[in-house]
């Protein structure tokens, strides 16, 4: 399974690791993802998504059943 959060689509970047001596090799910054459940009342069901830790603070602040809707009408959620 690819490192993607399912909500919002965030994936792996790329870029290099620069020494002190300014020799460059590739790396790659991994997304902070987190295997959470939730509620959602409007369903009557839990559901079990792997989400970045930025989202956690979103999901809070606009409730988890706006963040599924946005994420469906987007795509990235099929559940």
């Amino acid at each position: 399974m690819s490192r993607v959060c399912e909500l919002t689509g965030k994936r792996a970047m790329f870029g290099n690791n620069v020494s002190h001596a300014m020799n460059k090799t590739r790396r790659r910054f991994n997304v902070n993802l987190l295997k959470k459940r939730f509620y959602l009342p409007e369903e009557d069901k839990w559901i079990t998504l792997r989400v970045a830790a930025s989202v956690l603070k979103t999901i809070n602040k606009k409730g988890i059943t706006v963040v599924v809707k946005e994420a469906r009408e987007k795509g990235f959620l099929n559940k």
